[in-house]
């Protein structure tokens, strides 16, 4: 399990942390080789609950600010323990950031190693505030890191919502992925996706690839990444 209590970070929000029973795996995100690791992607995984569950639960009591912090300094803590040398991509709210005291504790804690290293990973729910997603920009180019917008196709994100916030790498949501070897319309779709995204300079990873045929099919459409479980599952 993940500890938080020797963090650098203020006296309340490390007491609302003692409360997180949380641990961390992680799945790789692939090159088009489908062996080089481009990323892991940091997942959350509670001792006593379903991840949405602990979603929902921090939702309702109006402190998903307290998940937002524990991602960064939960994942990333697990991440250098683990000696893993390719990028961490890790999930953000759209609608929350770290404050700026929490944002510099977490570059003093982790120091230049973060540099070039990060993938901020905007998640779908609950809704999208243009002013954090801003900040988060901010600081994230200020390291050389990457910003990717996750499950494209569902919830909040779409075309508008990309070119809203202009990341580097957008994921296609599972749905528009499953069966694409033998679905004409999921095959149009993507390829004129890919175009879009490619046009705008922005790199494609396909989510949620889980057989052999919907990860040939992916590579001669040219996507540039690749995450599912007909590669590797979270571990």
């Amino acid at each position: 399990m993940i500890y938080y209590d020797h963090l650098p970070l203020d006296k309340d929000i490390l007491e609302a942390l003692e409360h997180l029973h949380v641990n961390y795996v992680f799945q790789p995100i692939f090159e088009a080789d489908g062996e080089t690791i481009f990323a892991y992607e940091a997942l959350m995984r509670p001792e006593d609950k379903t991840v949405m569950e602990l979603i929902d639960e921090y939702t309702d009591l109006d402190k998903l600010h307290i998940l937002e912090v524990a991602s960064f300094f939960g994942a990333m803590q697990e991440y250098f323990l683990r000696g893993y040398e390719a990028k961490i991509s890790i999930n953000s709210f759209p609608s929350d950031c770290m404050k700026e005291d929490e944002a510099e504790a977490f570059l003093d804690y982790f120091g230049e190693e973060i540099r070039g290293r990060m993938i901020i990973e905007n998640l779908e729910y609950p809704y999208f505030s243009m002013e954090h997603w801003e900040e988060k920009k901010r600081s994230v180019k200020a390291m050389d890191n990457l910003l990717s917008v996750d499950d494209f196709g569902s919830g909040i994100n779409d075309l508008e919502r990309v070119d809203m916030m202009s990341p580097n790498i957008v994921k296609l949501d599972r749905e528009l992925i499953s069966g694409i070897d033998h679905n004409p319309e999921k095959q149009e779709n993507i390829k004129d996706l890919v175009h879009e995204f490619h046009n705008r300079g922005i790199r494609v990873v396909a989510e949620g690839v889980e057989e052999k045929e919907e990860f040939d099919y992916l590579i001669g459409l040219g996507i540039d990444l690749y995450q599912g479980y007909y590669l590797a599952k979270p571990a």
